[in-house]
């Protein structure tokens, strides 16, 4: 299924959303705007030298490059080092700092924020960053006709951004948004006078910001180089002349990279837990951090009997998400015992507890009146998938649940239901932090008024989704910090009672490094690296 095409007006499907990143297990094939070198991965490398550093990314770079559109975990990151945003954040703590803008607006309580852009700020082909630039990007990014991706991070609290001089803009809210400055970090900024009228370049990979790198070559499905932007003058300048990015998706030869006495690269991403061992022995830097990835469970509560909550809660519990996390993840998890990964600061206890009850299964599963239940658990066939299933199935089957598997390409499984084919529970996996950290983001993502994970594929209507989608605007829309987290706490546990889209487990990203030739890298809670902090050795 191809995107949604702009000025279509058609919602983005949340396949759209997952095909434009890794978890689509496919690629879209994009010719590179710029000038793509045919050799191998394997034989292209920055050199040894201190200017010049090697790293390794899990996932293709044939996807969208289109910085408001694309949820690929290749092109994010490095957007993150090419494009700037107003305001910048912390890779791990999402902490505002000033990107683009000179400074952070001290006060959040109204609805209108002044930024002013940075002094001598200028785009990778000289020209000057303007506030019409600004204007331009959010007027897209706002459109409910070309209704991109980062729309849905906007759209229920921002109205307008308009132009206040050459140098400044306002920010029109609707109401006084709490999340402002953390949001405002998923919009990356683009020069109108390359991409107007030209959304298609910014796909097929052109890239013309104002951070630190330039993109100076693409080489779809093999890797991406990059070079110092000599005239970059904001907070986080580039620390090497050259980065080489390699796109490897399987396991062995990206692990391969990172090994032996002269290691390919200098660092990688998204490393097996049951590599770490290995690499640790071998003198590497690994570290796993939590975050959003998770394996969830999705309910069709149009199909009988998932549409009684009794049922949905009892399959929950008859999983044993211990297990889970020790034989499909190899301990590197957490058992979901909140719709937020509970190792999150922002994650609270929801009042009813899904962890691992088999009794409590049958009795919910006697008290809905459902007997000789048989169920066909759609999941999409990645590895880490394949490994938490088989616990799923095993749980299921000792309550009395006949389950069969139908395990399925991501692609496969999404188009069925973008097309209203019949299922019963799907499990599969997502990563909404890549975007942000901030509670509303993370439920928003799932349950929300243009999501199709809840209103569509779920075909989760009427009283109870109303209120939970009230309750999530409320919350959002409340400025007093301890009544947000109360009004939270009930979201959660609305979510959790409900249970029509809900974690099973969620997962920890591994990341390793040689310490002798990098240091200033930390390990994400979401796919990508970030290296705009990283030195020599």
């Amino acid at each position: 299924m191809s995107p949604s095409p702009i000025g279509s007006g058609r919602p983005m499907s949340r396949r759209d959303m997952l095909r434009f990143t890794g978890l689509a297990g496919t690629a879209m094939a994009f010719t590179a705007a710029l000038n793509a070198c045919g050799g191998p991965a394997s034989t292209n490398k920055t050199g040894n030298d201190k200017d010049s550093i090697t790293a390794v990314l899990g996932y293709g770079n044939n996807q969208t490059w289109d910085p408001l559109q694309t949820a690929s975990a290749f092109s994010m990151a490095a957007n993150l080092h090419c494009y700037e945003s107003l305001v910048e954040g912390d890779p791990i703590t999402r902490e505002p700092f000033p990107g683009l803008a000179k400074a952070l607006p001290t006060d959040l309580s109204g609805t209108s924020l002044t930024f002013q852009l940075r002094d001598g700020a200028t785009w990778h082909d000289g020209q000057p960053v303007t506030a019409d630039d600004v204007v331009f990007t959010y007027a897209r990014a706002l459109s409910p006709t070309e209704n991109v991706l980062v729309r849905s991070f906007f759209a229920n609290w921002l109205q307008e951004v308009r132009k206040v001089d050459d140098r400044s803009v306002e920010f029109v809210l609707k109401f006084p948004f709490p999340y402002a400055l953390q949001r405002i970090q998923t919009c990356k900024i683009v020069p109108k006078h390359v991409f107007d009228g030209h959304w298609d370049d910014a796909a097929n990979g052109k890239v013309v910001g104002s951070g630190p790198y330039k993109v100076t070559e693409q080489a779809p499905l093999s890797h991406t180089t990059f070079e110092k932007f000599e005239q970059y003058n904001g907070p986080r300048p580039a620390a090497y002349k050259k980065m080489l990015w390699k796109s490897i998706v399987d396991a062995s030869p990206r692990v391969a990279a990172i090994s032996g006495a002269n290691p390919d690269a200098q660092i990688v991403e998204n490393i097996p837990a049951a590599n770490a061992e290995q690499l640790r022995a071998a003198g590497r830097t690994v570290e796993f951090a939590d975050g959003g990835n998770n394996l969830f469970l999705l309910f069709n509560t149009a199909h009988a009997p998932f549409d009684d909550k009794r049922v949905r809660q009892a399959l929950h519990y008859a999983i044993d998400k211990k297990k889970m996390v020790e034989i499909g993840l190899q301990g590197a998890g957490t058992p979901a015992t909140s719709f937020i990964n509970p190792k999150l600061p922002v994650s609270q206890q929801p009042d009813t507890d899904l962890s691992y009850n088999p009794e409590k299964a049958k009795e919910l599963l006697q008290e809905a009146g459902v007997s000789g239940l048989k169920i066909t658990l759609s999941t999409t066939n990645t590895s880490l998938v394949a490994g938490c299933v088989t616990v799923i199935k095993e749980g299921w089957d000792a309550i009395g649940v006949e389950t069969t598997l139908d395990s399925q390409d991501t692609k496969a499984l999404f188009s069925k239901l973008d097309n209203g084919t019949d299922f019963q529970v799907v499990a599969t996996t997502n990563n909404p932090m890549q975007f942000g950290n901030d509670p509303d983001l993370l439920t928003r993502y799932y349950y929300d008024q243009q999501s199709n994970l809840s209103a569509r594929y779920a075909r989760w209507t009427g009283a109870d989704a109303t209120a939970l989608l009230q309750l999530q605007d409320q919350a959002a829309a409340e400025t007093d910090e301890a009544k947000r987290k109360a009004l939270t706490k009930q979201l959660l546990d609305m979510i959790a009672d409900q249970a029509v889209i809900y974690p099973v487990v969620f997962t920890q990203l591994g990341t390793a490094w040689d310490p002798k030739a990098i240091t200033g890298v930390r390990a994400q809670g979401y796919p990508g690296i970030y290296l705009n902090q990283a030195k020599p050795a």
